[in-house]
């Protein structure tokens, strides 16, 4: 079987389910958004919750989608910056338990929590302090550690540090890795449209976006927007939510039926799905199959807190 490396930020999800949405206005957040934090506002935050009933499990896009795989049996690796403080030791150990070999470096700067805010119908507002991640740089990145995979799973966010990303896509080809990269957000491919069109066309092999994501992108909807991306990338996978899925492998076209969920908390869910379609794909699964272990996979993750699934 393959082995898949994933590089993104080490962060420590913190969930939390609200009813009294004033807190959004208490702290200046859009209900539905995400905020990036400073160390100030999270500390404020942090004493808001404390009375609150929290979820805590390590976290970041990519760090959700290596945990699925390796649940799922797959052979994964990590790369993230964390700090040397409690946060940075639980994610280390929440990563390592189920499996996954980490390959950690180290900030004086507190490791990164992202707090999740659930309301009642199940939408996330995000306050993210990326602490210890936002330090990572090329120096982090190591072609010895890189040799030891056969596909490595980029987080998008990551794209807001040109360098870094260009330097572990071009790393990642030297040592012949394939590169999966998830678009991670409409309003990042917006403002970094340049960037991502030069990633897709130059370096990366598996795409996933969403239907936002994908139309900021290519101005396009559905299948024509699929068109569009499989044009740079031999593996496209756009998410519709609950009208499922498509998938465009080397010129071919696969709708990807939903599963059938009753929705409490969509953190996480197309991170689980990405990890459920990876994994189809290291084990030479028929599309069909590896779409649908991923939305089944995603079905899963929304019924529950958080991006942790019980895969038996």
């Amino acid at each position: 079987m393959q082995k898949i490396l994933g590089i993104g930020n080490a962060l420590v999800d913190v969930l939390v389910e609200i009813r009294d949405e004033s807190v959004f206005q208490k702290f200046g957040l859009k209900k539905g958004g995400m905020e990036m934090i400073n160390a100030e506002l999270k500390n404020e935050i942090n004493k808001e919750i404390k009375s609150l009933k929290q979820t805590v499990a390590s976290g970041g896009s990519t760090s959700n989608t290596i945990y699925g795989l390796a649940q799922l049996g797959a052979p994964t690796g990590y790369i993230g910056k964390i700090g040397k403080d409690d946060k940075g030791l639980f994610f280390r150990n929440d990563m390592e338990k189920i499996g996954v070999n980490t390959h950690l470096s180290y900030s004086n700067i507190d490791t990164g929590i992202a707090t999740t805010f659930i309301t009642q119908c199940g939408e996330r507002t995000f306050a993210t302090y990326l602490g210890a991640a936002a330090t990572q740089t090329s120096e982090d990145l190591s072609e010895e550690i890189f040799s030891q995979y056969n596909i490595i799973h980029v987080e998008g966010y990551l794209i807001f540090n040109r360098e870094l990303v260009l330097n572990i896509c071009k790393l990642a080809k030297k040592c012949g890795l394939k590169i999966s990269m998830d678009m991670a957000s409409y309003n990042l491919v917006e403002a970094m449209h340049p960037l991502i069109n030069e990633l897709l066309r130059d370096y990366v092999d598996i795409i996933f976006a969403n239907e936002e994501e994908a139309f900021a992108f290519t101005g396009k909807k559905e299948r024509e927007a699929l068109e569009i991306l499989s044009s740079y990338c031999p593996v496209s996978v756009i998410k519709l939510g609950a009208e499922g899925s498509l998938a465009n492998i080397n010129g071919e076209t696969t709708v990807i039926p939903a599963v059938k969920a009753n929705c409490k908390d969509t953190t996480g869910a197309g991170d689980i799905f990405a990890a459920g379609f990876l994994y189809g794909l290291i084990n030479d699964y028929p599309i069909s199959l590896a779409g649908a272990i991923a939305s089944k996979l995603g079905a899963k993750c929304v019924e529950t807190i958080g991006a942790r699934i019980i895969t038996h």
